[in-house]
């Protein structure tokens, strides 16, 4: 098992950046592949970037490639996204998440047990 806790949100201008962190409780993190999520309000749940256990892999939507990095740091039990280059559209609640469920796919919300509270984004334009 697994505790998440995102920080970092706030509010930022267009085209500005912000770095959120998700600090993982428990000795088993290395061991999970881990995913931020956001949701925006009426919206369901989307994926947005995901990274392997040991960080040699990484995974981006459409939407956000090219803008954000995920990245994690094992030894510190905690994950990163870097979001440059911020728009209107990326304003919602960003989750972090360990999956878990390997017969869902790694960009489904259902394949992932584990969950932070969530940080707010919000990017004026």
């Amino acid at each position: 098992q697994v505790q998440l806790v995102e920080s970092g949100g706030g509010l930022v201008q267009a085209g500005g950046s912000l770095r959120l962190s998700c600090a993982a409780s428990g000795r088993t993190f290395s061991s999970y592949f881990m995913g931020w999520f956001r949701q925006a309000p009426g919206k369901e749940r989307e994926f947005v970037t995901g990274i392997s256990r040991i960080g040699g892999s990484t995974y981006y939507a459409d939407s956000v490639k090219g803008r954000f990095t995920i990245s994690r740091d094992n030894a510190k039990n905690t994950l990163y996204l870097q979001m440059d280059s911020l728009k209107p559209e990326d304003t919602a609640v960003y989750y972090c998440a360990a999956y878990s469920d390997y017969s869902r796919n790694y960009f489904s919300p259902g394949g992932y047990s584990y969950w932070g509270q969530g940080t707010q984004v919000t990017v004026s334009s």
